[in-house]
């Protein structure tokens, strides 16, 4: 691209999910989003790491292994492969997955985590008595419960009483206020900001962050120094962003990506983000680290305005939509028309009518006819460029646009931004029409004109391929390759006006997105 390279660090990473049954669509599609911009910033120079793994050690798991009358660690390993698989399954580029439950690296860590929490003063134990659910991992007030059930489950929490550690929350309400205020700790979209904000001003206090190990079924990361305690999942969990870096040997991953002045940036859904935005920027304070720059907050994906969720019985399995729809369709549903930090209406039929009306109408007919024109009238091979195309300027405005949509973390507007060349460039396919032009060809005049617009109706296909590789990587390829171009030569990835050469030979292929047949 020709934004200029940089290798300052860019950290990206989803939330961890629980593995106590196979994945669903809705964390797919946190996956899908953090990959896109690890893409997007690979392709801009960055020094990328994306992050995701499986949080293992948590009550809810070991009931489900329970439920099964499995072994907790046998339960645990096979779904934590399921989540694995999503690599191939959604097309992701993750560098790393780490598992909490089998990595010496993460016990270390969070053992080094606690340790300087503990030597801060931030650590003491009390009796605690409160309601606890287990689907969320979290104690709740009457307040919090209105008829008495969970929010994020309908189920009601169980009152539990033991004796646990507590972390003194309460004692960075102010900082934690100040960094929200000012956006050093930037949460987009704004209304998730604003929640939260609200939030940290009514006041923070101290919270549970271990469970005794008999609760636990033994299950769970020792409080070092107290075998009679496991440490609290998120606790836990929350640590596994500095862990995997080997935060515990103070390792050189450690100090590249979250130290410095990189982006550190954290893709998670709505009913997790005060963990992450009070909970861990705490923890960070208390430990003496560095905090993540940004929260990528989004919504939940619902089946007829209900969350889809593994407890709530309306799963659907990452494997059979895009088995039905096709991938890159799918990752370009959930990335353009499920809204940034909004809930979007799931289901198949949705992605095929987005895929026939959009991908296959706008930009699959835009190629197949590029492509045959130019083959028609050239011999197949890219004729010369106008002086002034009318659609450079307009190209160029798209990739500031992407590339602001990006540092927004708004990979929703940067798909805007690119489908507006793909209709521009349509309507300039009609007004133009080509075709018309062919038949005066013996004017000079009208074979200039003729050469100058397949020029750009070409160039533009090869700025979309570039723009679009993030989003919808095959496709992206599936361009490159039609139009011979070779993702490892500068000039053919340029954002800049004229990357293609003239002469270069155009290739038939099988259609993007062939159309489900009507009956």
């Amino acid at each position: 691209m020709s934004t200029k390279a940089t290798s300052r660090p860019y950290f990206v990473t989803t939330a961890i999910p629980y593995v106590n049954s196979a994945p669903h669509i809705g964390f797919g599609m946190e996956l899908i989003l953090a990959d896109v911009l690890a893409r997007h910033q690979r392709q801009r120079g960055r020094d990328v790491h994306f992050l995701t793994g499986t949080d293992e050690n948590s009550l809810k798991n070991v009931l489900a292994a329970e439920a099964e009358a499995l072994p907790t660690q046998t339960l645990v390993e096979r779904n934590a492969a399921a989540f694995h698989t999503l690599r191939e399954t959604l097309g992701l580029s993750f560098d790393d997955f780490i598992r909490t439950s089998a990595e010496p690296r993460h016990s270390a860590g969070v053992e080094a985590l606690w340790n300087a929490c503990h030597a801060r003063g931030d650590i003491y134990k009390k009796v605690y008595r409160g309601l606890y659910c287990v689907g969320c991992e979290q104690f709740y007030t009457d307040a919090d419960l209105p008829g008495g059930a969970c929010p994020e489950h309908g189920t009601r929490p169980e009152r539990v009483e033991e004796e646990n550690y507590f972390f003194r929350l309460s004692r960075y309400q102010a900082q934690i206020v100040a960094l929200l205020e000012s956006d050093r700790l930037r949460i987009t979209p704004q209304h998730h900001r604003n929640e939260v904000l609200a939030l940290a001003k009514g006041g923070l206090v101290d919270f549970s962050i271990s469970r005794s190990s008999a609760r636990a079924r033994g299950w769970g990361i020792p409080v070092p120094g107290d075998p009679t305690q496991v440490m609290y999942v998120w606790f836990d969990a929350l640590g596994n962003y500095i862990t995997a870096l080997d935060y515990a040997t103070d390792g050189d991953a450690f100090h590249r990506y979250w130290g410095g002045t990189g982006d550190r940036v954290h893709v998670l859904g709505k009913g997790i983000t005060r963990f992450h935005a009070v909970y861990w920027p705490a923890i960070l304070l208390s430990a003496g680290l560095p905090l993540p720059t940004d929260l990528a907050v989004h919504g939940y994906l619902t089946v007829d305005g209900r969350k889809i969720g593994k407890s709530l019985g309306n799963a659907i399995h990452p494997e059979h939509i895009a088995d039905a729809c096709g991938l890159d369709p799918l990752r370009y549903y959930l990335c353009r028309h499920v809204r940034a930090g909004r809930d979007g209406d799931f289901t198949l039929e949705r992605v095929l009518h987005v895929r026939d009306t959009e991908l296959a109408d706008l930009l699959g007919n835009l190629l197949e006819r590029t492509v045959r024109m130019i083959e028609r009238y050239y011999d197949g091979r890219v004729p010369p460029a106008g002086p002034n195309s009318p659609l450079a300027p307009l190209a160029a405005s798209v990739h500031s646009e992407v590339d602001a949509a990006f540092d927004a973390l708004r990979p929703d507007h940067a798909l805007d931004a690119i489908w507006s060349l793909v209709e521009a460039t349509n309507k300039y396919v009609v007004e133009r029409a080509p075709w018309s032009l062919a038949k005066h060809r013996d004017d000079p005049a009208t074979e200039t004109r003729l050469a100058a617009t397949l020029y750009d109706l070409a160039e533009v296909l090869r700025l979309l391929a570039v723009h679009l590789e993030p989003f919808i990587p095959t496709t992206a390829a599936a361009l490159r390759q039609r139009l011979s171009v070779d993702s490892s030569r500068p000039e053919h990835t340029t954002t800049d006006w004229g990357g293609l050469a003239v002469g270069t030979t155009v290739r038939e292929g099988p259609l993007l997105f062939p159309k489900r047949a009507r009956g």
